[in-house]
């Protein structure tokens, strides 16, 4: 599994940065890119923790197919959300002023669904092979990250976009 979400971590930053230059080449301007190191970083080391856990515990999660179908769910949303934002997805917070926020897909439904996404993946991979230390304390942290530093700039930042209309 480790194998499939490097592959899909690495296949959605090429799709980042090609929708970055669009972005920038609009117009548009990154927020909080000081940030954003501490997310890469917190990816990073969630998957090499719970794959060492997993070794160590070396057996899957008693309730696996529970967390397996919760990730299943979690990849819907993450795609339901790149789909929907098209051209204005990104792992980085960018926005073109003067646009309108998207409201199609799950963003007619909730404000922030890709974060609900990653949150419940990063709670739920470990918890399939076992790796609870690395599920707790990694969902602390994006918890932390999310709720103190990336939504607050996100939606200053979507603020000032609608003042530059």
């Amino acid at each position: 599994m480790a194998s499939i979400i490097i592959i899909q971590r690495l296949t959605e930053l090429l799709l980042a940065n090609r929708n970055q230059v669009w972005i920038l080449k609009k117009g548009g301007s990154e927020h909080g890119a000081g940030h954003y190191p501490l997310f890469f970083l917190l990816h990073t080391v969630w998957l090499v923790c719970w794959v060492i856990e997993g070794y160590f515990t070396n057996s899957l999660g008693f309730f696996w197919p529970v967390w397996l179908s919760l990730f299943l769910f979690a990849q819907v949303i993450r795609y339901w959300c790149i789909i929907s934002l098209g051209r204005y997805w990104n792992t980085r917070i960018l926005v073109i002023p003067g646009d309108l926020a998207v409201r199609r897909g799950p963003y007619r439904f909730v404000k922030h669904p890709n974060y609900l996404a990653v949150a419940l993946e990063l709670a739920v991979v470990p918890l399939i092979f076992g790796a609870v230390v690395t599920a707790v304390v990694a969902t602390a942290a994006n918890a932390t990250l999310l709720l103190l530093v990336r939504i607050p700039v996100e939606e200053q930042a979507l603020d000032l976009r609608n003042h530059d209309i």
